[in-house]
């Protein structure tokens, strides 16, 4: 019946990038069982190209009160639905209100662009950066999106101390840990050893994880969600004093991101290596210790032109 009284979606709509043949591509992960390819933009980028728009039937009038492309920045908060927190919001008008008697295209350009956040896909909360075009009708609207990619490049940190840390139970258990830094790029590599210094219990597995926390809101409404990424088994079999075992644990195995801290006051992401020992009577000892990881620059980009920033300003989520 809408479309009947002509206000149905008579047009379809569709964004092409100036580079779309050549600009990257990286795979997101929408649900568990579905990714998408889309256009990786990084900081100061332009974002260019057109709206196509094609009548359904030529010849045959779309009225309209305008048409209008957006290129926007969101915070979702999965269990807070009602509330997007926008960051960036640039907008064009393509044209004025009138008649479209047969299929056309608008170029759009938005130029040097900031975008100062890592998209990010979690469990309760999603940001995300896309174009948006809007055609303006008395009834329903016409309204077309297209989700981009944005990367936060980081620069090498200045200081990247040593990780040292011990276990301990009085008088039956004494072990050091150390790892080479405490700060990773994305595709590093963790090194490390660990030091059996005092063993009077019967260790009989020992494993290293990766936990990400994702905490989002503040006070008595902040939610903590932890994830297992990794499950590194260092050792099956009892320890003895004076031992040493080594560590060897590639980061680019696994779907990471960088550390993310206090987004726009929103949301943060922070990563943790966890070390757990199980003795024989399944009592678990466990160590945790906070690392930083970061987005390294690739090396077919020049950092100048990039928007290549200091990792501490990154892991500061500005």
């Amino acid at each position: 019946m809408v479309s009947w009284l002509g206000y149905g979606n008579s047009a379809t709509v569709s964004i092409v990038l100036d580079d779309e043949e050549t600009r990257t591509k990286v795979p997101v992960l929408l649900d568990e069982n579905k990714k998408e390819l889309q256009h990786l933009f990084y900081d100061g980028d332009n974002v260019t190209g057109k709206v196509v728009l094609k009548l359904k039937q030529e010849g045959k009038k779309l009225e309209h009160q305008g048409i209008k492309i957006e290129f926007l920045g969101l915070i979702e908060i999965y269990y807070d639905r009602g509330n997007h927190y926008e960051f960036v919001k640039l907008d064009k008008d393509l044209a004025r209100p009138g008649d479209l008697m047969e299929s056309c295209s608008f170029p759009f350009e938005f130029l040097k662009v900031v975008k100062q956040f890592e998209s990010y896909i979690g469990r309760n909360v999603r940001l995300r950066y896309f174009l948006r075009v809007t055609i303006s009708r008395r009834l329903v609207d016409i309204i077309h999106e297209k989700e981009v990619v944005v990367h936060q490049l980081s620069s090498y940190p200045e200081t990247n101390s040593p990780l040292k840390m011990e276990v301990g139970i009085e008088d039956c258990l004494h072990i050091e840990f150390e790892y080479n830094r405490s700060k990773y790029h994305l595709n590093d590599v963790i090194v490390g050893k660990i030091y059996f210094i005092l063993v009077r219990i019967k260790i009989k597995h020992m494993e290293l994880s990766i936990i990400k926390r994702e905490t989002t809101g503040s006070g008595p409404n902040t939610y903590n969600e932890n994830e297992q990424i990794s499950r590194y088994e260092i050792m099956d079999g009892a320890p003895v004093r004076g031992e040493s075992i080594p560590i060897r644990l590639f980061l680019s195995a696994y779907d990471l991101t960088p550390t993310m801290k206090d987004v726009n006051k929103k949301f943060s992401v922070r990563y943790y290596l966890n070390l757990v020992l199980v003795d024989e009577e399944d009592r678990r000892y466990f160590k945790q210790q906070e690392i930083t990881l970061w987005r390294k620059c690739p090396s077919s980009l020049k950092p100048e032109n990039r928007g290549v920033i200091a990792l501490e300003t990154t892991t500061n989520g500005s």
